[in-house]
């Protein structure tokens, strides 16, 4: 038996990488997975993927961004599967996306990916979920909306993950007499944040000294996160804070 059987779950940009992990967890434990991304040959990749497995799973084709696009997505999903219960908020874009680390239009791009797509999903996703009796939102921060950083990165990338952290509070707290649980996930360094050469490198290189574990994180060790938050086992958890980052913010 798996742990979210019956559920049916977006997750956002899960054409690769953490979401993609995310979206086969999921599936994997018995979810239906509607793979929504902008890049409509990587997601229907996934949902392929997951359905020769054996799983569940849908592409529907999603622009964060925008507030139609999110409509659509729902109104697909909820037309195949029939309800909604789980909504990961994935989809983001890293503080180093913007050539200019102090550009307004970067401040603007990197804004309305990593916050305003959030407060969207969010936005359509719980009346669905009321219509379901309930449900479990998971939002992607990250350790960069806990601290600050030093790294050279544009300033949005924090004040997004930060903005993400009090979203995820505020809908907890607004929406728990009505069954619908908000936690936050805060994953540190992780690939395909971090190269793979740096992944592998060893600790005596300096790269992961902030690290306590000494080493990137795995998209696994994120998607099994999501789970647990995703599933019953996290009844009585809403408006918490996951880190997943081998002890970075401990110290």
């Amino acid at each position: 038996m798996g742990r979210v059987d019956g559920k049916v779950a977006i997750v956002s940009g899960a054409g690769n990488g953490q979401g993609k992990a995310e979206a086969k967890l999921l599936a994997q434990e018995g979810a239906k997975v509607a793979i929504g991304d902008l890049r409509n040959d990587d997601g229907k990749a996934v949902a392929d993927e997951i359905k020769q497995s054996g799983g569940e799973a849908m592409f529907v084709h999603l622009d964060v961004t925008n507030e139609d696009s999110w409509i659509q997505a729902i109104d697909t999903i909820v037309g195949a599967f029939g309800k909604l219960n789980v909504l990961v908020n994935n989809a983001g874009l890293s503080g180093s996306s913007q050539a200019d680390l102090m550009g307004t239009d970067g401040w603007h791009n990197i804004m309305a990916v990593n916050a305003t797509g959030p407060f969207l999903g969010i936005k359509h996703a719980i009346p669905r979920m009321l219509e379901a009796g309930g449900g479990s939102i998971v939002n992607i921060s990250s350790t960069s909306g806990l601290v600050g950083s030093s790294s050279p990165r544009h300033p949005a990338y924090n004040t997004s993950k930060g903005g993400v952290r009090l979203l995820t509070k505020g809908i907890a707290a607004a929406y728990a007499k009505q069954g619908i649980r908000c936690n936050s996930v805060h994953p540190g360094i992780m690939p395909p944040m971090t190269t793979a050469t740096d992944t592998n490198r060893d600790a005596s290189t300096g790269v992961f000294d902030i690290v306590p574990m000494r080493r990137a994180g795995r998209v696994e060790e994120v998607a099994y996160a999501v789970l647990f938050l995703a599933s019953d086992e996290a009844s009585y958890i809403t408006g918490a804070e996951l880190v997943v980052d081998g002890g970075m913010t401990c110290v």
